[in-house]
């Protein structure tokens, strides 16, 4: 099973935090306030239709009144009609004075009772005018939340050295800098002279000059502020007016199988930059056996179906909410085979950045061995063993006055244990020299010479 980062797109060889709050949204409120200025107008439309179908007359009255026209005219009584109307403005008057501290309005069209009015200094309450408004889009749709991280997403082009000789025409040889691949990286973090990107070790690795490009199109130089080839992680810089978003950690802890995740990046190169496919969490901690320059390294990884292709590297693995919860890495590639891309989880890679920000590398212990697992080695080198002895470290070699050699180590020693626990491969070695001891700390080593087996101690140095 072949794992590979996906890095390696050559165009000439064919191959952190700050965490900003989303504005109020003005066209959402305005959105609101007119919708309910439009149930005030349907209230007020409803009254006024109210009023007109009580004081229209039905057909009965009209054809009554039609009739009542064929009468003889009746002497008018002005002293009756001047009465009818001082009563009726009187009675108005009443009823507008006392119907406000009543509940009568609020049985009738409680609706129009709360709506929301605009005020200005010295002029009495007003409604605000209705209007329309543009469609607002929500922010918490997935388009929405993807538009912003990409802001976050840049290209990474790995330039290195390329000697070219012109010794046949009598000329001195010339070099240059060719690209030789490409990945992607996520900026996490901003202030006002820099911002850093994360990405892969092995996008940047063996780089004589860097160049990142944004999302408008803008390129940068970048510099390298630390790696990590063990975890395959680095932190680069670029002047911070090129950006203006950074993306969010979140917690990888809390994934399960099934969450809905996207990846996000540059497969094939510049041409594709900020492609996002979608997936979901297809397993959790998972322990793949990884090759790189600093040795054999069991790294614990996301795996997901979201497609991850050649320039990937480096990107984003996302959530529904926006927050960066893996950097995508590698995936299996063998005939057959899709749909398992790995990342590597926020939970891993979180202190990895801040040290390398911190210190710019990562100090662990050192032993000053040259190891291979036993398994791989030819039956004429322990033929000693016995038979029971299937699983090991063999040291292949021991450094003047290194930590191994002031234990007491030697070349052809077979370590099967440290401070107790089983060591079946030189990744277990690594992993436990690096993560369950420290300098100063103390180790027994579990050894075989010469098919004996015997204790070595050593203390740790950096």
């Amino acid at each position: 099973m072949e794992f590979k980062h996906e890095d390696e797109f050559d165009t000439t060889q064919s191959n952190v935090t700050e965490n900003t709050e989303h504005p109020i949204n003005e066209e959402n409120i305005e959105v609101k306030t007119d919708s309910e200025s439009a149930e005030l107008k349907d209230v007020f439309e409803f009254q006024e239709e109210g009023e007109r179908v009580e004081t229209a007359p039905s057909m009965e009255q009209t054809r009554a009144a039609g009739l009542a026209d064929k009468k003889p005219p009746k002497k008018l009584n002005i002293k009756g009609i001047a009465s009818t109307v001082v009563a009726g403005v009187i009675g108005s008057a009443l009823t507008l004075a006392v119907l406000p501290h009543t509940d009568y309005l609020k049985n009738f069209y409680p609706d129009s009772i709360n709506q929301p009015v605009s005020t200005s200094s010295g002029s009495s309450a007003k409604v605000k005018p209705v209007s329309a408004q543009p469609s607002a889009v929500s922010s918490s749709s997935i388009a929405d939340t993807v538009e912003k991280v990409s802001k976050a997403i840049v290209g990474i082009v790995n330039y290195q050295q390329s000697s070219r000789s012109n010794s046949f025409y009598g000329m001195p040889s010339s070099s240059q800098n060719v690209e030789t691949g490409s990945g992607s990286g996520v900026i996490f973090q901003k202030n006002n002279e820099n911002a850093y990107i994360v990405t892969n070790n092995h996008v940047i690795e063996g780089a004589n000059e860097l160049e990142v490009s944004l999302y408008n199109g803008e390129k940068t130089k970048a510099e390298v502020i630390g790696s990590d080839a063990l975890t395959d992680l680095a932190v680069l810089k670029i002047d911070s007016k090129y950006v203006t978003d950074v993306a969010v950690f979140g917690d990888s802890s809390t994934l399960r199988p099934g969450d809905q995740v996207f990846a996000i990046g540059n497969p094939l190169g510049s041409e594709l930059s900020r492609t996002v496919t979608q997936g979901i969490i297809s397993a959790i901690n998972r322990s793949i056996d990884v090759n790189t320059s600093a040795g054999n390294w069991e790294t614990n990884v996301i795996q997901t179906d979201a497609a991850i292709n050649p320039g990937n590297s480096g990107g984003a693995l996302i959530n529904t909410a926006g927050q960066v919860i893996g950097i995508n890495s590698l995936k299996i590639s063998e005939d057959g085979v899709e749909g398992l891309g790995f990342a590597i989880p926020s939970s891993d890679f979180i202190p990895i950045v801040n040290k390398l920000i911190k210190d710019g590398k990562i100090e662990r212990p050192y032993l000053g061995v040259s190891l291979a697992d036993l398994e791989q080695v030819p039956q004429g080198y322990v033929d000693s063993l016995p038979n029971s002895v299937t699983k090991g470290v063999y040291i292949a070699e021991v450094q003047q006055n290194s930590v191994a050699d002031k234990a007491g180590l030697k070349a052809r020693d077979v370590i099967v244990s440290m401070n107790g626990t089983e060591i079946a491969s030189s990744s277990d070695l690594r992993k436990y020299l690096y993560t369950k001891v420290s300098k100063g700390d103390q180790i027994k080593f579990g050894v075989y010479r010469d098919g004996k087996e015997m204790t070595l101690t050593a203390i740790l140095t950096e």
